[in-house]
């Protein structure tokens, strides 16, 4: 069955048979659940969004889609029925993602990490902050999208998690307990991660709404969160920078072989390889501030290499990657090194 193909026609007759039938006995036939997050929103009316869209194939392909050959959300029905001009309205807010709890986090250390009431000046003031973060589209933000009271919610979620508390701690979440163990382990940086995606967003350098673009993206952990690790990027991509960079190499009589691994790409690839080399700045943004990059932040790397280093939190400095390879070589493991 071809997931998807469904016309607005379709979708009137699905809910002509959902009003007829009634809710949980049309939910029943067709083996569907309550929606969770998402419902059509149809003259007044809301309707199990994920069902509709699964019967809505029964009217133009001659059977209903399985529920479990599709989702939800907005990858499939919610979509599906948003690109043929129906109202599908979230019921459940998209979960908390490592920049916002660092906000939050931030937030709690600086209250002695004790949790805030909803009407705290603190907490409104962060509700407005987290509306400017470009995570989530408008298409997945409820009603009450990072409210106050969801706010206040979550600095309860990590104040209950501190190793100090002694009561019974909130629900929460895994990022919850990592970006609160990153805070206790450096406090420092954090607290500068903070204040930097906090700049970064009065500066109005990130799109109210608009997600941040996800190329590579999730191959990369970023120990700044996702906001930053695109400023980080964009100071690796910055062309002028790089040629600069290379040319202080060759200049001092150095070569572009990979610092890390030596690789060259020239000699592997010949004139194809030719000036090719991937720029890495040593110093994460959280670290290093916004201040001027200097030649000497910078190290010229190959493409392997440059992934690995950016894989998983904590970044190894390229010395610290060399130092593991050479060390696999010593005890007989794969990898050549110049």
């Amino acid at each position: 069955m071809r997931r998807g193909e469904i016309t607005i026609e379709s979708v009137l007759k699905a809910i002509e048979e959902y009003d007829e039938l009634g809710r949980e006995v049309f939910l029943s036939r067709y083996g569907f659940d309550r929606a969770q997050s998402y419902v059509l929103v149809h003259e007044g009316r809301e309707y199990d969004s994920k069902a509709i869209a699964g019967v809505a194939h029964k009217w133009t392909q001659g059977r209903a889609l399985p529920a479990g050959d599709f989702s939800g959300g907005k990858d499939h029905a919610a979509a599906w029925l948003r690109s043929l001009g129906f109202t599908v309205k979230v019921l459940k807010n998209p979960d908390w993602v490592w920049d916002e709890v660092i906000l939050a986090c931030d937030l709690v250390a600086s209250n002695g990490w004790h949790e805030l009431d909803a009407n705290d000046q603190r907490v409104r003031e962060l509700s407005e902050l987290l509306q400017l973060l470009p995570f989530h589209g408008e298409d997945v933000r409820g009603e009450k999208f990072r409210n106050h009271n969801g706010v206040a919610r979550k600095t309860a979620d990590i104040a209950t998690r501190h190793p100090d508390y002694q009561g019974k701690a909130t629900k929460g979440g895994e990022t919850d307990r990592r970006v609160l163990r990153e805070f206790l382990e450096r406090p420092e940086e954090m607290a500068q991660a903070a204040r930097l995606i906090r700049a970064q967003l009065a500066a109005g350098q990130s799109p109210v709404g608009a997600p941040v673009d996800e190329e590579s993206e999730e191959e990369y952990e970023a120990p700044e969160g996702r906001l930053l690790m695109r400023r980080h990027r964009a100071r690796e991509r910055d062309r002028k920078l790089r040629q600069r960079k290379i040319d202080s190499v060759l200049g001092k009589g150095g070569t572009l072989a990979c610092e890390v691994c030596g690789f060259d790409y020239e000699a592997v690839y010949g004139d194809r390889g030719a000036g090719y080399v991937e720029c890495h700045h040593v110093v994460p943004l959280h670290v290093a501030g916004e201040g001027t990059t200097k030649l000497a932040d910078l190290a010229l790397i190959c493409a392997n290499c440059h992934r690995m280093i950016h894989r998983k939190a904590p970044w190894p400095t390229p010395a610290e990657l060399r130092e593991t390879i050479v060390g696999r070589r010593s005890a007989g493991g794969d990898g050549p090194v110049g």
